[in-house]
């Protein structure tokens, strides 16, 4: 394996790591129903977009083994 592919499993584990703890602060954490509906409409997008950043790099990293 290529260090710049090395770079990009470390980068999606990451990702996956913030993406999950935010996915439990919106589904579990009752201080999310207390914050501004703006800002909760924001950090829904934003986990959102994690996850679909996360897709990319898993189509990244199954194109390595291609």
């Amino acid at each position: 394996m290529q260090p710049h592919q090395q770079r990009v499993i470390n980068e999606k584990e990451e990702l996956d790591k913030k993406a999950t703890a935010l996915s439990e602060f919106i589904g579990n954490n009752p201080i999310f129903d207390t914050l501004d509906p703006a800002e909760q409409e924001r950090l829904k997008v934003q986990n959102d977009i994690m996850w679909q950043y996360s897709e990319i790099l898993a189509e990244r990293i199954a194109a390595f083994v291609a």
